[in-house]
């Protein structure tokens, strides 16, 4: 076992002195703050964009209920006729044209009211307009039957049932929604480094074949611990690459947003539904996201993270290094690589289709213990609160199964590593687990 910290040194060194490594580790940040900064400009662009839409008002029923906002302006029109409004909004190039018939019935407004416009307007806009309109409408309506709009409107009650658990402590209705965006993110960030460095160590194994280096190496290592030290030499590269990105990100993005003066809330998809939004309901929604924040177990979730993270990666290292080793090139392994993907891809489809609906149903916590696919699972199941024994035995199946299967990509990688210009299958590789 001396030999094993030797092998997890030279592995480290080898990849974060590699050129590749090293701009990629300095490139990915710089990219990635510059994407960013670049749909924020374009963003706050388009947000700076004013829309003027013309509205021809025929019944003369919705005379004061347009009102502009800074993004939004409406121009009320005279006496005029449709094809006049139309070859005036042409020629002074607005947003659109609302017309708005006169009509005997109410009913029959909703068939009559037409939007032109250049191309296909927004989906926000047609909405709001929409509301707009159909309020005016219904309130016309019961004004029509009788009825006093304003007495339903002071009769009408809104109920909004407060939410706390038996233990006595408060959630709100968007609780779940952050509690599925933490467990996704972390099932999703393991999803994307297994890829990531999982391929990485598959590329080194495949290359010290081909340059028949290794037969050098395992004249004095055994394969089993040349497997491990790849395995733990590559996370630590992974976990320092990882790192950077991370640092760079957060120095570049603050220095970015304070040199440029680029807002990140100037990326948002509706600068009007900004415009339309109530304070106090924006308050309240900001104390409900910091109050579901304080109720995370934030302790739990970074330790058994860290966990998952570590004995996911771990595993799924030792099935790319033992590919690595049965092939000649990367193009070999392809028809090895979709077993090891479909896991994977099978528990973010569980975690997002079952974790969200029923978070402590039998399916979500069966995969949950399946090592190849509980640390997605898991990760995402923790966040709705899973009892410390669960995750526990979790966790040590998860390391369990990688010992395991270190033992049987072991023997594939003694065998694989000396064998040259034949395509290995599944059959071949069954018989060297005999060896």
């Amino acid at each position: 076992m001396n030999h094993l910290p030797l092998i997890i040194k030279r592995e480290y060194l080898t990849k974060v002195r590699n050129k590749s490594f090293i701009i990629m580790t300095f490139l990915s940040p710089l990219i990635f703050v510059g994407i960013f900064a670049l749909v924020a400009y374009l963003s706050s662009l388009n947000n700076d964009t004013v829309r003027k839409i013309s509205v021809l008002d025929e019944s003369g029923l919705f005379k004061d209920e347009f009102n502009s906002s800074p993004h939004l302006q409406y121009k009320l029109l005279g006496e005029t006729t449709l094809q006049n409004a139309k070859e005036e909004a042409e020629k002074e190039e607005v947003y659109g044209l609302l017309y708005i018939p006169k009509i005997d019935r109410l009913e029959d407004l909703s068939k009559e009211i037409t939007f032109y416009s250049e191309d296909s307007p927004s989906l926000s806009l047609m909405g709001d307009i929409n509301d707009l309109l159909e309020n005016k409408v219904n309130t016309l309506k019961l004004k029509e039957a009788g009825i006093d709009s304003e007495t339903i409107k002071n009769l009408h009650i809104n109920i909004s049932a407060n939410q706390e658990t038996f233990k006595g402590k408060e959630t709100s209705k968007l609780g779940s929604g952050l509690k599925l965006i933490f467990g996704g993110l972390a099932g999703y960030l393991l999803f994307m480094f297994i890829i990531i460095y999982g391929n990485m160590i598959m590329r080194s194994v495949i290359e010290e074949k081909t340059s028949r280096v290794i037969e050098v190496i395992i004249s004095s290592v055994k394969p089993r611990l040349l497997l491990l030290g790849k395995i733990f030499g590559t996370t630590l590269a992974g976990i320092t690459q990882f790192v950077v990105w991370v640092v760079l990100i957060l120095v570049l993005m603050t220095v970015v947003t304070s040199i440029f003066g680029i807002d990140p809330a100037s990326a948002t998809p509706s600068q009007q539904v900004l415009d339309n939004s109530v304070n106090g309901g924006t308050q309240q929604i900001l104390q409900d996201v910091m109050m579901e924040i304080n109720n995370l177990p934030i302790t739990n979730l970074i330790i058994m993270f860290i966990l998952f993270f570590v004995g996911g990666y771990l595993l799924y290292a030792s099935l790319y290094a033992s590919v690595g080793a049965a092939v000649d090139s990367e193009t070999d392994t392809q028809q090895f690589m979709m077993p090891i993907l479909m896991p994977l891809i099978l528990a973010v489809y569980v975690g997002f289709f079952t974790v969200i609906d029923n978070p402590h149903g039998t399916v979500s916590q069966v995969f949950s213990y399946i090592p190849f696919t509980s640390p997605v699972v898991m990760l995402m199941r923790i966040p709705f609160g899973v009892p410390l024994w669960q995750q526990i035995i979790s966790v040590l199946i998860l390391f369990a199964s990688f010992i395991a299967m270190v033992w049987f990509a072991a023997k594939i990688y003694r065998v694989g590593i000396l064998m040259y210009g034949k395509k290995p299958t599944y059959k071949e590789i069954f018989k060297w687990l005999k060896y």
